[in-house]
């Protein structure tokens, strides 16, 4: 699926497609007719009988039309944005004149439910297709930014969850300053965002979603069950719902894989012997979720529960709207902590200061000293993932011990690495530098300091719950829900596993009072929890 369409990806055999082709309309499609173009908020998708269509990116102010893909009879249009809701990036046009089969989106979910095979030859192709268009429609839109700066990183971070098609400008970059000088933007500005011609100035990821038909809407459709949060607790509810039975939504108030997502190396997770990035994990779930038929809305922050009418709960969002369902899995999971110290804000900001070691984050740092400061495992992750990268880490620990809450094959690899230096019974005392982070103070527990250089410093020193919005439910005073055998008084009889003080509310993974930090254990929470929604629902 390259310029002049040289490989068509995975395809559909014969009797596949004359399947397929039963859940939809045959048309007649003369030369000229857009199928669908690029902008546009939604589209079905097409089986090629006998027509020939082009696949194309449209002209931009600096480059002409280019043609990404031409399918002929027996192939068939379409890529994830037919699951996840997103606006079209590219045009489908009709170049020799045949027939067609269209297949409108609700039922095109039908047939992934009810052809297993034919399921995963789209699924796959629909992923594949959208790796490549991630790189040919990266016009479609386009973010400059300056490449320190916390903004920027987010915005990256939240198009790279969400597997947006877009390329990347830095500010500094003579390809940034020229669609800076041509959008007419200026410092203030970024990070902008160029968006099929229209133009974000200080874009977030909330004002993108909404540009992209990312963030919530109602269709009417009634909803069984609502999971708030999408970690691998949340992410693991969403897949096991939609693939019961149940009409699924999934919400998050800033992107996909929660605290997961930020891992630079899971290696202890069942099936991925060679370890798996966070960010990996997610993007594997998010498609297994769409292909089940989960909507997803994200940026999407909810503000409040209403439990009032206990058979249908209502989720308040923060623009107002309110979502009614049968049942809700709350997997909100935590937020991180930071250190109290001068200027901490100043280099959060300019990027100097962050909570994750994805790809993204470590990117820049090769031969550069930075500094981890936590003793659990996203910690040692993180610092080994730097140290691969040919950063040079200081790794700071208040504990007298790096194994007492790290794993022993992440401690044994960290005391044994060249380029990782341990710093146990200490603690971060100052951040030193102007515009950008030089080095740090770390005073050790006899009061003997020591200045390190620094050029970032990554921070796992735990998290609070995110647990405001749940009101009307039963918390630890630390915040965390309290859910079944840790419930103080269960009015409703006995409690069914992850149920809350409300009869149709859950609560899975770190949110939850007493809960094992694992991944593992947050994807076992996600599936357990949908089998007490269904006993939960089974009396309606």
């Amino acid at each position: 699926m390259n310029d002049g369409a040289a490989e068509r990806g995975p395809v559909l055999d014969d009797k596949q497609f004359r399947r397929l082709a039963e859940y939809g309309e045959v048309e007649h499609a003369e030369p000229g007719r857009d199928l669908y173009t690029s902008g546009d908020d939604t589209y079905d998708f097409f089986l090629l009988r006998s027509a020939t269509v082009d696949i194309v990116r449209d002209a931009t102010a600096i480059e002409p039309e280019r043609l990404i893909y031409r399918g002929g009879p027996g192939d068939f249009l379409g890529e994830l944005n037919l699951l996840t809701g997103q606006h079209v990036y590219l045009t489908a046009r009709v170049v020799i004149a045949g027939t067609v089969v269209r297949i409108q989106s609700a039922m095109l979910r039908r047939a992934l439910a009810e052809q297993v095979d034919i399921a995963d030859t789209l699924i796959e192709a629909f992923r594949e297709r959208r790796e490549v268009i991630r790189g040919a429609a990266g016009n479609a839109l386009e973010i400059v930014g300056r490449s320190d700066a916390a903004e920027t990183l987010e915005l990256r971070t939240y198009t790279a969850q969400m597997l947006l098609p877009n390329s990347w400008l830095d500010a500094a970059s003579d390809p940034g300053r020229s669609l800076m000088r041509r959008a007419g933007l200026g410092e203030d500005d970024l990070p902008a965002a160029m968006v099929n011609g229209s133009l974000l100035r200080r874009a977030t990821p909330r004002t993108l979603a909404e540009v992209l038909g990312l963030t919530y809407r109602a269709d009417g459709r009634p909803v069984d069950l609502v999971v708030v949060g999408a970690g691998p607790a949340g992410l693991a509810a969403a897949v096991y719902g939609a693939s019961e039975g149940l009409v699924t939504v999934l919400l998050d108030r800033a992107g996909l894989g929660g605290q997961a997502a930020k891992s630079a190396r899971i290696e202890n997770y069942l099936g991925f012997p060679h370890g798996v990035s966070g960010e990996s994990l997610t993007r594997l779930a998010m498609v297994q979720a769409l292909k089940f038929g989960v909507r997803i809305y994200s940026p999407c922050a909810v503000v409040g529960l209403d439990v009032s009418e206990e058979r249908r709960p209502a989720l308040l969002l923060e623009d107002g709207a309110r979502i009614r369902c049968r049942a809700v899995i709350a997997a909100t999971g935590a937020h991180y902590r930071h250190l109290d110290l001068a200027q901490w804000t100043t280099f959060e900001k300019s990027g100097c200061v962050r909570y994750a070691a994805t790809e993204l984050d470590v990117r820049g740092y090769e031969s550069q000293p930075v500094t981890v400061v936590g003793g659990a495992n996203s910690a040692g992750q993180a610092a080994l993932s730097l140290a691969a990268h040919g950063a040079t880490v200081d790794l700071i620990i208040r504990g007298a011990d790096l194994g007492a809450r790290m794993s022993s094959y992440l401690s044994d690899r960290i005391r044994a690495h060249s380029r990782i230096r341990v710093h146990t019974s200490s603690r971060i005392r100052e951040l030193v530098g102007g515009d950008t982070l030089a080095s740090i103070i770390a005073e050790r527990s006899d009061g003997r300091q020591d200045r390190l250089a620094c050029r970032a410093l990554f921070c796992f020193i735990g998290a609070d719950p995110v647990s405001g919005w749940l009101t009307g439910v039963a918390k630890d005073d630390d915040g965390f829900i309290l859910t079944d055998s840790r419930l103080p008084a269960k009015p409703f009889g006995t409690a069914l596993p992850f149920q809350t003080s409300a009869p149709r509310i859950f609560a899975v993974g770190d949110l939850r009072s007493g809960s094992t930090k694992r991944v593992a254990t947050a994807v076992g929470d996600g599936a357990g929890a949908v089998s007490s929604v269904h006993t939960a629902l089974a009396n309606d």
